[in-house]
């Protein structure tokens, strides 16, 4: 057989997880000290009670809400191998080992996942002014007037607006509802 005619080699991640497709992404960091910082954010993603330890079921429930079909058995006996002795999950330093074992492919996911979270809580800074975790009417008429939008001419309008994200109709929008509604929006080119 020659080069050519030869199989790609079969990445470790297929063994036990199925991915749902992704688009391709047109820029990949290429610096060890970026790609390091996102690896960490990727940790403290997965890392769900924030204890410096990522155990098999925190990795599980990581993998399987960003898409990833995981089979636990097996990702168990796999991670099994990356914990130190003593602990109960794994820390930075043996997710980093564990990174390098399975490589860069899978967990891309999980480092736009991150990178979506860090970009939607500086999108809902801008418009949460006073910094109380919520949105208003009135942040979100102040920030459409900076914006130079029509809409801000109407309170009614923008009042509209906020109840039409504001899911448990308290009259503002946490964070999760500015996720969800920023989700829900179609870019068109």
């Amino acid at each position: 057989m020659t080069g050519a005619d030869e199989p790609p080699p079969t990445e470790p991640s297929s063994q036990f997880f199925s991915r749902r497709p992704t688009p391709a992404r047109s820029f990949r960091l290429r610096s060890q000290s970026l790609n390091s910082v996102r690896l960490r954010r990727v940790f403290d993603l997965f890392d769900h009670n924030s204890d410096g330890e990522i155990t098999i079921d925190e990795l599980s429930l990581a993998l399987d809400r960003l898409g990833l079909g995981a089979d636990l058995d097996e990702i168990s006996s796999i991670v099994a191998a990356h914990i130190s002795p003593g602990r109960s999950g794994l820390d930075y330093l043996d997710f980093e080992g564990l990174h390098r074992a399975l490589g860069e492919s899978l967990f891309a996911a999980a480092e736009e996942a991150a990178e979506e979270e860090t970009d939607m809580e500086e999108a809902f800074r801008v418009f949460d002014e006073d910094g109380d975790g919520f949105i208003s009417a009135e942040e979100l008429q102040v920030v459409l007037k900076k914006l130079g939008l029509p809409e801000a001419g109407s309170f009614s309008r923008v009042n509209d607006m906020i109840c039409s994200v504001d899911r448990n109709q308290d009259g503002r929008v946490d964070f999760i509802e500015f996720k969800h509604m920023m989700r829900g929006i179609s870019v068109i080119n």
